[in-house]
């Protein structure tokens, strides 16, 4: 199969409630096995989008960062959610010996903070999402997508964004978007 070009999103959110509110939209349309991998620097907002997602899965636990336990398992939402910090693992062999597939190959969703340290660990169709730091509030999202499912999952989250009231908003796409 031939590889589709890369398919980019860019979009700004000005609050953690407008992170939480793109998390919860993708939250609303992944399916099992979907794979999201966030990458950016500490205070960018991964956290912040993952509990959104766990929204849109309807998850009731309080969703917080696994760093010191390397995963985090919620099973309350329509989903389970299965949430992973690589920050402390040095590179995809060691995320290999502490589950990382079963986590991958599992019935949830799996949504995996500093996931570059982990990139050969996994799959091919993943949806990237890298958080920029602009200000005290304002943080840049870049969704990149690259192979059928996570290219769909991406124009969901288009649509799903495109449909909200036509008012101003850090949830619109930026004008440089694809």
């Amino acid at each position: 199969m031939v590889n589709a070009p890369a398919q980019i999103f860019q979009m700004t959110s000005t609050s953690v409630q407008e992170t939480h509110a793109l998390g919860a939209r993708l939250g609303n349309i992944v399916q099992a096995g979907d794979v999201i991998a966030l990458q950016g620097d500490l205070g960018a907002g991964k956290t912040n989008f993952v509990q959104g997602l766990a929204r849109g899965l309807n998850i009731v636990e309080d969703v917080n960062s696994p760093t010191f336990i390397l995963a985090n398992e919620y099973y309350s939402g329509r989903l389970p959610l299965f949430h992973i910090d690589a920050y402390r693992v040095a590179d995809a062999a060691e995320a290999e010996g502490f589950g990382l597939d079963d986590y991958l190959n599992g019935d949830g969703v799996t949504v995996i903070e500093w996931a570059e340290r982990v990139r050969g660990a996994l799959p091919r169709d993943v949806l990237w999402i890298e958080f920029a730091y602009v200000s005290e509030n304002e943080r840049q999202l870049l969704f990149t997508a690259r192979r059928a499912h996570s290219l769909e999952l991406l124009e969901g989250l288009k649509d799903s964004v495109a449909s909200l009231s036509p008012q101003p908003s850090a949830l619109s796409p930026d004008a440089t978007s694809n």
